[in-house]
């Protein structure tokens, strides 16, 4: 970054004669670096001005590919500080209910506080929440406020998001590819298209899918839906051999019985990871599960903070932890989680850029990793609608963006067309 600028969303830079200077905050990504001195000379001069929300209008609806109808599933928080710094946050996909639990918390939780104090604003935000049954939208909004007041802590001190997480262990990130019928891979659809769609992948250096091929009817699951979606299975080991590594996500579809035919149809194939095959509410029936299976278990983004995580853990119920940075309770949370046990990270993406890049970020610097959730319809044509550096596979892996804090560059027209619906949730 050049001294005395501050860069904008679309990559220019705006001169800055002072600290005070108006500018159009909507576009910052960063302090200065004259800014980021003064902010090391004076640690207590810092505190949370103002909070708002950012939510985006019905009429966004993004072509290519599949994509279902193109709309957004995602929100987003700002939130200002004294200093000039502003952090973002996203969150998905309740909107309504996640920017109206930040009305109810901004105020007395986030309003005057010093952003850098991560820790106690989110025990405080947590014993408010849990005392009242912690989950959920509420949940959700506190993932994003950890997201943005590390944002904040990156632009102060104008250090990238994965080296406040502890710096690198690795220089690139694995991901793998989701693949569903409504983000498509060029209206490529798993069944007809299955040796098109892994022949795709491994042109692009990527060795491993996630498929949903069996469904069931009431948490049951009959021979012929079982043979439907080995099929699939036997598609891919046609097309690839064991070049093609495969992930199977049963949405939380099976209960115990249908569960365990389907994870004995697949151990013929190079199946790596079940994930939610049941819905994880049961570490009891999870643990019956991992036992009886060379299969990795994998689990599960719904689940939220180390303290829902425990017991999952300790009765040896999941090979892989799944979590989604949105919803677990941020990025903070996520990295608490599961590396006592030794049990790998694989962090959900499937909701919007931020998600992805702060995931990108932390699967850099945690030492528990295997791989990452990506998704080519997503990256190619979502996420660039309102982020210009999203980060793209290469050869199978990705890496997080250099700059301060997250990183992103935010497209400024998401602000100028009315795109982006800027609400002022609390401020000072």
């Amino acid at each position: 970054m050049l001294k005395g600028l501050y860069l904008s969303a679309a990559g220019g830079a705006f001169a800055l004669s002072g600290a005070g200077q108006a500018f159009d905050s909507r576009l910052q990504t960063g302090p200065s670096p004259d800014d980021v001195r003064i902010d090391r000379q004076n640690p207590g001069a810092m505190k949370i001005v103002k909070v708002e929300s950012i939510r985006f209008s019905d009429k966004i609806k993004i072509g290519g590919g599949s994509g279902g109808d193109g709309s957004t599933e995602f929100c987003w928080i700002r939130i200002h500080t004294d200093a000039g710094i502003v952090g973002i946050g996203e969150t998905y996909p309740s909107v309504n209910g996640e920017l109206g639990s930040l009305k109810d918390i901004a105020s007395d939780y986030l309003i005057g506080k010093d952003p850098r104090n991560r820790e106690s604003i989110w025990k405080a935000v947590y014993k408010y929440q849990s005392m009242r049954n912690a989950g959920g939208s509420e949940m959700h909004i506190l993932s994003a406020i950890d997201m943005a007041l590390l944002d904040i802590m990156g632009k102060s001190t104008g250090l990238p998001l994965y080296m406040l997480l502890g710096g690198k262990t690795r220089s690139r990130v694995k991901v793998y590819n989701t693949v569903t019928d409504y983000w498509a891979i060029n209206n490529m659809k798993m069944g007809p298209d299955t040796e098109k769609i892994v022949s795709f992948l491994l042109d692009m250096g990527i060795t491993a899918m996630k498929i949903y091929p069996f469904s069931t009817n009431g948490n049951f699951i009959s021979t012929s839906d079982i043979e439907k979606g080995v099929s699939w299975l036997k598609q891919i080991d046609k097309t690839a051999g064991k070049k093609m590594e495969i992930l199977v996500d049963g949405w939380g579809g099976c209960d115990v019985p249908s569960a365990q035919r389907v994870i004995k149809a697949c151990e013929l194939f190079n199946v790596i990871h079940i994930e939610d095959i049941l819905i994880p509410d049961s570490y009891q029936s999870y643990a019956k599960l991992a036992n009886e299976t060379t299969i990795p278990i994998a689990h599960s983004e719904t689940m939220a903070t180390r303290y829902q995580l425990k017991d999952f853990l300790e009765a040896k119920a999941l090979d892989i932890l799944m979590f989604d940075l949105c919803w677990c309770g941020g990025i903070s949370e996520a990295k608490k989680m599961a590396d006592a046990y030794h049990i790998p990270g694989s962090p959900h993406t499937c909701g919007g850029p931020l998600l992805y890049v702060a995931s990108a970020h932390l699967c850099t610097a945690i030492p528990n990793f295997c791989y990452m959730e990506s998704n080519y319809w997503k990256y190619t044509h979502q996420y660039p609608y309102f982020v210009n550096n999203v980060p793209v596979p290469l050869e199978g892996y990705i890496t997080a963006p250099e700059g301060p804090g997250l990183g992103v560059e935010i497209m400024p027209e998401l602000f100028r067309n009315g795109d982006a619906v800027v609400e002022t949730v609390a401020q000072m």
